[in-house]
């Protein structure tokens, strides 16, 4: 299954990354990347882990950091929203 990350939910992931590796390095913003990447690997094995949200969305939270995937579910793929804290 394919997904699509819209322009404004990449700009979140590269400034939530950004913030990591200022606060504390390389290696948290690394661990913040690979965890988003493994939560998306989960959320397109399993479209409706995500609670319902607003209208059609879907919300996951990331397990080991302070941010949410916000993501809609359609025939043709997966679309991620945002990713914000």
């Amino acid at each position: 299954m394919n997904y699509s990350l819209h322009l404004e939910a990449s700009q979140d992931l590269d400034d939530a990354a950004a913030y990591y590796q200022k606060q504390a390095g390389n290696t948290l913003s690394q661990a913040f990347l690979s965890e988003f990447e493994h939560s998306v690997e989960r959320l397109l094995r399993h479209p409706l882990l995500g609670s319902l949200w607003r209208k059609n969305k879907r919300k996951f939270v990331m397990p080991r950091f302070p941010y949410s995937i916000i993501y809609t579910v359609s025939n043709n793929g997966r679309s991620l929203l945002a990713c914000f804290s």
